[in-house]
């Protein structure tokens, strides 16, 4: 199937500096595809140049199999939403949700049409007349997603449109989007440094660090599977536990890794991601020398909500509570380690665990990640 939007080659340098790496990446049509990443990791500039708002250094753009590289931003045939709103001050409602589409010579009865229809999408037919300075942040948002929707352009670009607001509202402003994504079966391309953001609104997540594209795939993907350990350390909450493995494997054969003090069981499947190279995981060896398998270091990841706890001496691994955090509808743990790492569990409130208790730790397995970067 061909793509909707792709990036090949694409790079943009100021002087010495590197906003982004060159990149490929492709978008399917009425995909929502969000761009993820810290500060400085050429998310903005990615879609900046897919925007036609900056240049790009190398490579090109296309859409629907044209190259638009370097064609005009309002010529794209695509929409932009921004974090600031960037709504007139000086217009009403209805006249902001017009602009486009009388800056492309529509008809009196198509602007009528099509500002009716995205103010009735949004939920803000009854606020036509009023101006952005009568309305509330969200309101505001909810006008400048109706003035991109309005003259409904196939491919939507929008750069953190809910940063400024607050943890309420912008829960609620993800579930409008959601449901105006499916709706208008356009393509979204979003850019936000938000993870739960990313994972709430997203078909696909590109994940970003280093002015590169570090993964790519589906919020579960990136959250059970992640490629690298920036990958397991940005989405979600991670344990991040070190070890070599051993060289003599567990009671069903199992590879077995030592850390935390303990003795974890790894998938039996985990030898077959296992590449030595240099002394740590890259590209490359097999793992039939169980020396340099054993004396490289590998990280495992153990996500907070896998743990169970057992009696101290019978899980894989033993520590202390030192903390606990009460979050509502969970409780989460925080464990001082035999060895002096610390480990964090999500549980049920009703087990009431308590500061000073020693407890063992035991998972299933399948449920972690061997990361080997």
């Amino acid at each position: 199937m061909s793509s909707k939007l792709e990036a090949i080659g694409i790079a943009k340098r100021y002087g010495d500096a590197v906003a982004l790496e060159p990149t490929d990446l492709a978008v399917q049509a009425g995909e929502f595809l969000t761009l993820l990443g810290p500060s400085g990791s050429g998310k903005t500039t990615l879609l900046q140049m897919i925007s036609g708002l900056v240049a790009p250094s190398a490579g090109r753009i296309e859409i629907d199999g044209r190259d638009v590289t370097h064609v005009e931003p309002g010529k794209r045939g695509i929409g932009m939403v921004f974090q600031s709103y960037a709504l007139f001050p000086h217009m009403s409602v209805w006249d902001n949700v017009a602009y486009g589409l009388r800056m492309r010579r529509k008809s009196r009865d198509e602007v009528r049409a099509a500002v009716e229809s995205a103010l009735a999408m949004v939920r803000m037919t009854d606020y036509a007349k009023r101006f952005p300075k009568e309305l509330s942040g969200g309101q505001q948002q909810r006008i400048a997603l109706a003035r991109c929707f309005a003259y409904r352009p196939s491919v939507i670009l929008l750069d953190e449109p809910l940063g400024a607001l607050d943890k309420k509202l912008r829960e609620h402003m993800q579930s409008e989007i959601r449901r105006l994504h499916k709706e208008l079966g356009a393509t979204f391309v979003y850019v936000t440094h938000d993870q739960d953001e990313a994972l709430t609104l997203s078909d696909r997540i590109c994940l970003m660090n280093q002015a590169r594209i570090e993964q790519v795939g589906t919020p579960a993907d990136l959250y059970d599977r992640p490629a690298t350990r920036f990958a397991a350390g940005f989405i979600g909450h991670s344990n991040l536990l070190e070890g070599a493995l051993d060289e003599t494997r567990g009671a069903s054969g199992e590879p077995i890794l030592l850390a935390a003090g303990g003795r974890i069981p790894l998938p039996v499947s985990a030898l077959d991601t296992i590449r030595i190279t240099n002394g740590k995981g890259a590209s490359g060896a097999s793992v039939s020398a169980p020396a340099s398998v054993s004396a490289a270091r590998h990280t495992l990841l153990v996500r907070p909500e896998a743990p169970r706890f057992v009696e101290p001496a019978s899980g894989f691994v033993d520590g202390t509570i030192a903390d606990v955090v009460f979050f509502g509808s969970d409780t989460r743990v925080q464990l001082a380690m035999n060895d002096g790492s610390e480990l964090t569990v999500r549980c049920e409130r009703s087990l009431s665990p308590r500061v000073g208790d020693k407890v063992g730790l035991v998972w299933d397995p399948y449920r972690t990640t061997l990361l080997h970067s």
